[in-house]
């Protein structure tokens, strides 16, 4: 555990400038500084005055608690002031008022937690405190905003420190050093590794051998065998080390060199609990299961002893697999072969499997190890040792006498302890070997100029337990503490001297004593050797000579109480007590010589070399550029002596190797310009952003950064200059006492504010103030300009006040107005309402009584008949009562009568038959008693017989009785029905005049009901009337209220309609605007899109051409180191050939111009090559070769179509007559012509003759001359005509003869050759130019005029007509035929674009998945196969257009000279005399002056001279004012025109070549002059629009005029060309916009940021030693204005060269991108920039940018979108930042800007002024929640590199081409008008 300090620091040396005094401001509400158990410093506000002699301080507490603090009664020392909180979370510590170690605290932590900023200056010193979070703070546009910049101008940044080594080492001509110490986990190795990052991507390297690649491949190697996790780190340095990096005259890296101190062997063959061996291990056991790791025999971690012991064998968030993948990668990119990695990894595997051999004890002081015991074995056979010895001598070692040697078992420990100090030794040895060749990879063969080192070392540690590690490392940190203060010290005094300020000179610990207690004579490492030489020497026996030597002598070495053996050391930062344990094995680190030698014998060859002496060790590799050898190992001198003793003495111990390696450090440090960065730890728990207020103190003790503060408080710590003092305290300053001078300015008023004058010093440029006083000043400033605020606040609250009081007594007196009024019309309409409603009570009363009387009246008659109707009634209900009450009497009892009848016989009936069955029962029973008896049944049988007669007899009798019976019962019958008939009728009767009387009652009852009815239909009539009338009532009441709910739900309705009419119209517009919205946002993804895909082709373009400038730059240096050229054929580079296949078109006679050049250069040439480069070669090769031979194929293929065509064509019959067709034409219009020319000169005599004077027209009469000179050309022309018909008679004739049926095969084959010749012309003009050539060649004689009709010419023509007629048909046919070839042919060629579609496709999805490297590198790998492929098409096709040139040559003779012999034989026709009269007229005869054509000739040869004067040695100054703009294009464009108006291919071909090559060599050789680039690229865009404009396509002719379309190319397409030129003018553009960008990159951060435009609205604060450029404009500083003047000057320049407008534009947008990425990304890196008033000037600066843009019309150029994140960044600095509205506000207001760049701006946020308030944290910790779903770019700065894609709008020229004058100055006197 680390030792925790509490409290104050033990020595309080903080002077009492710090702490309240009898003369500081000690009053109420002070803040102090008081100690604090738990948080070492609190703060606290004095709630009391102090007065002197107080011992109690009233304090309250941040927490709201009181306390009461006591003064110590010794040192009556106060607490400690704190600083204004204007001065918290300064960037440099030392510009912090007051200097003590609360305040440095304090500053660190806000700036860590609150602000998120890791990198704090403390003067010289960089305080980096470990996030333990990966912050996007160190990517390539970070190195690249730190590159140039001073190291105050920036916020604190580890690029800060090596970009000022970087300056300072080629400014000085100094080697440089940049020391970077802490604590293990506090990040040291991170910060050197991001220090060397920065040196190898600034620099670059000097060679193509990328060294700058290898030197930070080193680190993972050294990481992997010198690093291992801990407690405190998972990445911890177990070694010390420091690499210099070399550099060379023009301060680029030519290599490197690394030196290693201490490293822990110990650790090798043990750890402590959650720590890990080194991670070189765990990678190998990670890595078991490769094939080429079999032979290893490794397995999981866990199963080995060097690597279980401390039970954490994988480190979250790490693979370990792919570790030792970059491992391997980084050896093999270091040139480390793969058999010797996989001799590290044998050797590394065998300490593996050493660590778990197992030894048996065979007694107390022997052991053994079991036979074929498996781990050895495997360690043997990996080492390639004999197991045998190996066995033995782990078991056994030698001891050597003067006269004899022992062999002596050991006991088992003393084996195990020998175990591991081997496998140490081997470890340490191979380390040592890596580091060599490590070395040796960065050796450089080029002289070293200069270097910064790079001192990555332990800082000063403090355990429980300390040994001799933490001795080493602490001397270490003394030697470096020492020189830390002299250095410091030094620039101190420095300082001051060179402001000639007097002073003091102050003390300051020194170190020297504790460092001579260590190194001196007789010193502790002294003794420790002593001792280490002593045969029988112990740690006790060591303890005791520390005590006897050091103890009570040395004031800072002591002996602890409760222990003999440790001893304390008084160090710099702490007491250290260091136990003697293990002192002198760990010095001595020894390993029996046996052991070695049974190594040394191994058959492993790497394995000797491991264990060589030192001087043989020390090989090449090792050596550093300077000759220095590494300072891990010292080399060995032989000693005299035995020969025994030589290998026990020749070994030094590892104190005095580490002192000696110290001393040579300290040399070379001290050698150098120191650096220095001292990294805090600032937890012990890895948790991100959390401060540990203890372990921070603890580290900055023992760092020296508060020795630094010491230093500084000691003198002078606060410096202004007079311009910015006077700048911040102008408010203390009355009027009067501002002068001219401002540095007696400045004296004056100091004089008046500071009465003491020892608190502040005047320098030649400085103001120096002691502790506290810029505090005070800032006090009195922040009081003046409270007062200042008090008073503008009250009278603006009084105007305010008396505004708001004249305003309400205006309004009252308005109100009484109108309420005054509004009571008398009340009043009066009150009187109006009473008299009112009086008249309405008399009206109503009167109604009232009348109706009530009308009621009363009706209501006693309806009573009245009511009532007598009713008595009435009830009369006659009575009487109708009692009258059927007697019916119903006489009935009821009629009915009774008849009941009781009914009943009685129906009884007596009843009666009887109970009774008679009653009988039957009896009989019945009797009858069956007496079945049941035998005698019955006897006298049955007996009498059977006779009672069956009987009983017949009986059956008789009955039946007659029956039939009696019957007629009985009939007669019964018909009396009965007679009787029931009689009795019928008379019921009848009866019931008639019953139903008569029923009706008579029922008729009474009807009309009693009707009337009843009646009364009751009249009484529902009326209550139906009543209950109508309320009904109706009630509906008229409901019909109204529906009638107004009606028409409230109409209104509703309607305001419904109408809201949903306006919804509709808004949903249409909202989905129109939807659409629209969609629509731009499509077309924006489609533009954006067009504009990714237009860069990324610009970029490749880009690269191509950097790739390209490469090359030449390479192919001259490799020209330059040749020294003697040697003859011999040179091979083409392929690389070349690719590159410039796209520009450069090679034809024979370039070739052959070029073949001199090429023998005279070395067939081969022996430069060291890149061996990727080489592979990546190789395999372009290999591609080549395979589409050469594809290409081959192809070609012998097409070659086989056309001799099959030729076939075929030779096969048809041959068609005579071509010529005979094309002479007979041409005979027919030179006749023509004639005759018109005849006419015409006969019309000219005749007028000449008739209208002309004599005047006129005598002999000397100017018209005369000019008529005759017409005349003359007139005959001239009629010559030339006559010639012409000459030779085609003597055509005809020939033709007619060969026409003649004569077979003759001589006279066929001259004219079949003719024929051919004929027929293989394209076209009639070709045919045309090639007579007339042919005609001017031979022309020799002429004939006259009047004789073209003679001979019969007429037959001539008509049989030439039919002749053509039957030629143009079989000419028909041909072309018939050769169209259906050319189809067939293009059908193929679709094919094969689509095949090459689809190919394309395949690789652009191929590309689209590979990272984007891979795909840049992909994409130009298929773009030089294109060009590569299109350049062979290209020469293939110019071979078979010169084998057809040749050929048409050979014809052309042949025609010629046919054409020659019939002239000859012609004129031998001619008569001398007509040869003779015929006037022979010269060649140049003056002619008319003629139209222009718009072309330019020239020779050929004079090519070169034309592009010298036109392109290479043109001033565009002065082509720019005095010509017209795009002049060069349009001569160059002329001369294309006539070239291809010859027809001549080569000629076209050949200029275009050399004008692009003539402008790359212009824009390489002045590529930095703005003016030469921009008139190019004007220039280059005029020639491409010409080349569009004059191509004959349709969409470019839109705008000509009929003149220019004449002027259209005729001959050629060069579409191809234009794309070429397209390609340069990008080109271009890009070198425009960084020639641009090189001009403005050093205005912008003055102009935009630090200038202040508005003056006195920001203030500067206090500054520390780190020096901020000012703001203040001095002579040299940049403005504003000067950012504008420059613009100004770009814009006349590119008008001046008639640059087109959308390219003006494109620059402009460009122009402002990089003002806006600068400034915005200079502002995310600067603290001291973000405030309020800043932001008020960044928004002027930009109102001034966008005037700029208004003036020149340029608003709609896209410049002022560019500059939305800096105003937006310039709005998010004003805007008010506490509330959530206010975050939603933020939120919705930077949508410019990334959520990183926002956050990072409110963290940066600074108050200038103590009425600003800081953003809190929880503020911003909303915005991030705000703003977390928000999808963009986690990058914290702008791409200021960023080039927008470039387009070349289409812009044709109104300028006629033949009106174009070439002026003598440019030298073109050889080129003439055509």
């Amino acid at each position: 555990m680390a030792r925790s300090f509490v409290g104050p620091a033990p020595l309080l040396w903080f002077s009492s400038s710090f702490r309240i005094s009898v003369g500081a401001p000690a009053s109420l509400f002070a803040r102090v500084w008081i100690p604090d158990p738990e948080e070492v410093w609190k703060s606290a506000e004095l709630l009391k005055d102090y007065k002197p002699g107080d011992k109690v301080l009233l304090l309250h507490l941040e927490d709201g608690k009181d306390l009461e603090y006591r003064l110590d009664p010794k040192t009556k020392e106060l607490p400690h002031l704190r600083n204004p909180d204007i001065l918290v979370g300064e960037n440099d510590l030392t510009a912090l008022s007051y200097l003590h170690e609360p305040a440095v605290l304090h500053n660190l932590r806000v700036r860590f937690i609150d602000s998120k900023l890791i990198y704090t200056y403390c003067g010289i010193v960089l305080v980096a405190i470990n996030p333990y979070e990966q912050l996007p703070i160190y990517g390539e546009d970070i190195i690249n905003a730190y590159s140039g910049q001073n190291m105050g101008d920036m916020d604190p940044h580890i690029f800060a420190v090596a970009e000022e080594a970087y300056k300072q080492m080629a400014r000085d001509e100094r080697n440089q050093s940049i020391i970077v110490s802490g604590e293990s986990g506090a990040g040291k190795t991170v910060s050197a590794k991001y220090a060397m990052r920065y040196f190898a991507t600034v620099s670059g390297s000097a060679s193509e051998a990328n060294v700058e690649e290898k030197v930070l491949a080193s680190n993972p190697i050294m990481e992997s065998i010198g690093n291992a996790k801990t407690t405190r780190n998972d990445n911890s340095s177990r070694f010390g080390k420091y690499i210099e990096i070399g550099f060379d005259k023009r301060y680029r890296i030519i290599g490197a060199n690394m030196r290693t101190y201490l490293l822990e062997k110990s650790r090798v063959v043990f750890q402590a609990e959650e720590e890990r061996n080194y991670h070189i291990f765990y990678q190998l056991c990670a890595s078991a299961n490769l094939p080429e790791f079999k032979v290893l025999r490794l397995g999981d971690a866990n199963n080995f002893h060097y690597t279980n012991q401390g039970g954490s064998p994988v480190i979250e968030g790490v693979d370990d697999a792919k570790e030792m993948a970059h491992t391997r990668q980084a050896c093999t990119l270091l040139g480390i072969s793969e058999s010797y990695q996989m001799g590290i990894f044998r050797i590394l595997a065998g300490i593996l499997h050493l660590g778990n051999v197992v030894f048996m004890s065979r007694d107390s002081d022997s052991c053994t190890i079991p036979p074929k015991h498996e781990p050895l074995s495997i360690f043997c056979d990996l080492m390639g040792v004999a197991f045998e010895e190996m066995s033995h001598w782990l078991c056994h070692r030698k001891l050597a006498t003067a006269t004899e040697t022992y062999i002596k078992p050991i006991s088992k420990l003393q084996a195990t302890n020998a175990r591991d100090a081997l496998a140490k030794h081997i470890y340490a040895k191979l380390f040592n070997w890596i580091v060599d060749h490590v070395n040796q990879a960065l050796h450089s063969a080029v002289k070293q100029h200069s270097f910064i080192g790079v001192l990555d070392i332990y800082g000063f540690e403090t355990f429980e337990i300390n040994s001799f590690e933490q001795f080493c490392i602490n001397y270490a940190n003394e030697k470096l503490q020492q020189q830390f203060n002299m250095h410091v010290f030094k620039l101190e005094q420095e300082e001051y001297m060179k402001e000639q300020i007097p002073w003091t000179l102050i003390d300051f610990y020194d170190n020297q004593p504790c460092i001579n207690l260590i190194e001196s004579k007789l010193g502790i490492l002294d003794l420790l050797d002593e001792e280490c030489k002593m045969p029988k020497g112990t740690d006790d026996t060591w303890a005791q000579k520390l005590y006897n030597t050091h103890l009570n002598k040395c004031a800072l070495f002591e002996k602890p109480r409760l222990s003999n053996k440790a001893f304390i050391i008084q160090h710099f930062a702490d007491k250290v007590e260091y136990q003697c344990e293990g002192f002198l094995e760990k010095n001595k680190d020894t390993v029996f010589e046996e052991q070695i030698k049974v190594l040394k014998s191994s058959k492993f060859k790497m394995l000797p070399e491991l264990f060589q002496d030192d001087e043989k060790a020390i090989s090449p590799t090792s050596a550093t550029s300077s000759g220095r050898t590494p300072l891990t190992r010292t080399p060995s001198k032989p000693t005299k002596g035995r020969p025994g003793q030589t290998a026990k003495e020749h070994k030094k111990t590892v104190g005095h190797q580490f002192r000696n390696s110290l001393h040579l450090l300290m040399e070379t440090l001290n050698a150098t310009t120191p650096h220095y960065v001292r990294c805090i730890k600032p937890n012990d728990f890895k948790f991100p952003f959390t401060f540990d207020e203890k372990r921070a103190v603890q580290q900055l003790r023992a760092c020296g950064v508060l020795e630094t503060i010491r230093i500084s408080a000691a003198g002078f710590p606060s410096r202004w200059t007079y311009q910015e003092f006077f700048s911040r305290y102008r408010v203390l300053m009355k009027q009067k006492d501002v002068l001219s001078d401002r540095k007696q300015t400045c004296k004056n008023v100091l004089e008046k504010l500071i009465v003491d004058k020892d608190k502040y010093q005047f320098g030649k440029t400085k103001i120096f103030f002691r502790a506290g006083q810029v505090a005070y000043l800032e006090k009195l400033r922040a009081d003046k300009l409270r007062a200042a605020c008090i008073r503008i606040q009250k009278t603006i609250r009084g105007w305010l006040l008396r505004k708001k009081y004249l305003r309400m007594r205006k309004a009252a007196i308005t109100v009484q107005r109108y309420v005054r009024g509004h009571q008398a019309r009340c009043y009066a309409k009150f009187l109006r309402r009473t008299k009112a409603a009086t008249i309405i009570q008399k009206y109503w009363r009167m109604y009232v009584a009348r109706r009530r009387y009308k009621i009363m009246r009706t209501a006693t008659i309806v009573l009245q008949s009511y009532l007598r109707g009713y008595l009435a009634r009830n009369r006659y209900h009575k009487i109708l009562r009692e009258h059927k009450a007697v019916i119903i009497q006489k009935w009821v009892r009629g009915w009774l009568a008849r009941t009781y009848y009914r009943r009685s016989i129906h009884a007596i009936i009843y009666l009887q038959c109970c009774f008679r069955r009653m009988m039957a029962k009896r009989e019945l029973k009797k009858l069956k008693i007496e079945a049941r008896s035998v005698e019955r049944y006897k006298k049955l049988h007996i009498g059977m017989e006779n009672k069956i007669m009987q009983l017949q007899r009986k059956v008789d009798e009955q039946n007659k009785d029956y039939k009696c019976l019957m007629e009985k019962l009939t007669n019964l019958e018909g009396t009965y029905n007679s009787e029931t008939e009689k009795l019928r009728s008379d019921l009848e009767r009866l019931q008639l005049s019953e139903e008569e009387a029923k009706i008579a009652t029922g008729r009474v009852l009807s009309l009693q009901e009707e009337i009843a009815k009646l009364r009751k239909d009249l009484e529902q009539t009326r209550s139906e009337k009543k209950s109508i009338e309320e009904h109706a009532d009630r509906y008229k009441q409901e019909t109204e209220q529906l009638v107004s709910n009606l028409k409230e739900e109409n209104t509703l309705l309607k305001q419904e309609k109408e809201a949903l009419n306006h919804r509709i119209v808004e949903q249409a517009k909202e989905m129109t605007e939807t659409m629209e919205k969609k629509l731009v946002e499509e077309t924006k993804q489609l533009e954006l899109d067009l504009n990714d895909e237009r860069l990324r082709y610009q970029n490749l373009l880009n690269e191509f051409s950097r790739l390209e400038e490469r090359y030449d730059d390479l192919k001259e240096e490799m020209t330059l180191m040749v020294n003697v050229p040697k003859p011999g054929h040179k091979r083409t580079d392929s690389t070349h050939s690719s590159n410039e296949s796209e520009y450069t078109f090679s034809s024979e006679i370039a070739e052959t111009e070029d073949i001199p050049s090429r023998t005279e250069e070395p067939s081969e040439k022996k430069v060291p090559l890149d061996m990727s480069l080489f592979l990546k070669l190789q395999k372009r090769v290999t591609e080549l070769e395979q589409e050469k031979q594809v290409m081959q194929d192809e070609l012998d293929r097409k070659e086989e179509q056309v001799l099959r065509s030729k076939a075929k064509e030779e096969e048809r019959p041959q068609i005579r007559g071509a010529e005979l067709e094309y002479e007979s034409l041409k005979r027919q219009e030179l006749e023509s012509e004639n005759k018109k020319l005849k006419n015409e000169l006969n019309e000219l005599r005749k007028a000449l003759s008739e209208k002309s004077s004599p005047e006129v027209t005598a002999p000397g009469a100017p018209a005369y001359r000019v008529l005759m000179e017409q005349l003359t050309s007139v005959s001239e022309e009629l010559d030339v005509r006559k010639e012409e018909v000459l030779i085609l008679r003597s055509q005809l004739v020939s033709q007619k003869e060969a026409i003649q049926p004569k077979d003759d095969k001589n006279t066929m084959t001259d004219s079949t050759i003719l024929l051919e010749d004929v027929q293989k012309m394209k076209d009639k003009g070709e045919i045309a130019q090639a007579y007339i050539g042919l005609k001017e060649t031979n022309r020799s004689s002429a004939m006259d005029c009047h004789e073209l009709n003679e001979d019969g010419e007429l037959l001539l023509v008509y049989e030439g007509l039919k002749q053509a007629n039957r030629l143009l048909e079989s000419q028909l046919q041909s072309q018939k035929r050769s169209h259906e070839n050319e189809a067939e042919a293009l059908r193929g060629e679709i094919q094969s674009l689509k095949e090459e579609n689809n190919r394309q496709q395949q690789l652009l999805a191929q590309n689209l998945q590979l990272p984007p490297e891979a795909r840049i590198e992909a994409s130009l790998q298929h773009e030089i196969t294109r060009l590569t492929n299109e350049n062979l098409d290209l020469m293939e096709q110019l071979e078979k257009q010169d084998k057809t040139v040749r050929k048409l040559k050979k014809q052309l003779k042949v025609f010629a000279k046919k054409i020659g012999e019939l002239e000859v034989g012609q004129m031998e026709n001619v008569s001398p005399g007509q040869i003779i009269d015929e006037p022979i007229r010269p060649v140049n005869i003056p002619r008319k002056e003629k139209d222009f054509q718009g072309m330019l000739e020239y020779k050929k040869e004079d090519e070169q001279k034309l592009v010298k004067n036109l392109i290479l040695e043109l001033k565009p100054r002065g082509v720019a004012v005095n010509l017209i703009p795009g002049l060069p294009a349009y001569i160059l464009f002329m001369c294309v025109r006539h070239a291809d108006y010859l027809n001549d291919d080569q000629k076209v071909r050949s200029l275009l070549t050399s004008t692009i090559n003539s402008i790359k060599k212009v824009l390489k050789k002045r590529g930095d002059d703005f003016e030469t680039v921009s008139f190019w690229l004007s220039n280059t865009c005029r020639f491409l629009h010409c080349l569009k404009q004059y191509s004959g396509e349709e969409g470019f002719m839109k705008h000509n005029t009929s003149r220019q379309n004449e002027h259209c190319l005729t001959n050629f397409d060069l579409a191809e060309y234009r794309q070429v030129l397209s390609d340069l003018a990008i080109q271009i553009y890009q070198q425009l916009v960084r020639v641009l960008e090189n001009i403005l990159q050093p205005m912008i951060v003055s102009g935009m940021l630090e200038h202040e435009t508005i003056q006195g609205v920001s203030g500067v604060k206090p500054t520390g030693l780190r020096k901020r450029t000012s703001s203040i404009a001095d002579e040299g500083t940049y403005t504003l204005d000067s950012i504008l003047r420059q613009l100004n000057s770009f814009h006349s320049v590119m008008c001046q060269h008639g640059m087109d407008p959308e390219l003006i534009k494109q620059v402009v947008k460009q122009m402002f991108y990089i003002v806006g990425a600068v400034t915005l990304n200079n502002l995310l890196l600067r603290k001291d920039m973000c405030s309020w008033s800043k932001g008020m000037q960044i928004r002027y600066n930009v109102s001034q940018l966008e005037e700029w843009l208004r003036d020149k019309n340029l608003m709609n150029s896209g410049a002022k979108e560019t500059l939305e994140p800096l105003i937006q960044a310039a709005q998010l600095l004003q805007v008010k930042k506490k509330t959530d509205d206010d975050a939603e506000a933020i939120c919705s207001m930077c949508n410019a800007l990334t959520t990183a760049q926002i956050v990072k701006v409110l963290n940066l946020y600074t108050p200038v002024n103590e009425f600003e308030e800081r953003v809190s944290v929880s503020f911003i910790r909303t915005i991030q929640m705000r703003l977390r779903d928000r999808k963009d770019s986690p990058q914290l700065l702008m791409d200021a590199k960023h080039i927008f894609p470039v387009t070349f709008p289409f812009n044709p020229s109104s300028l006629a081409l033949e009106t174009i004058q070439i002026p003598a100055s440019l030298g073109l006197g050889f080129i003439s008008r055509v």
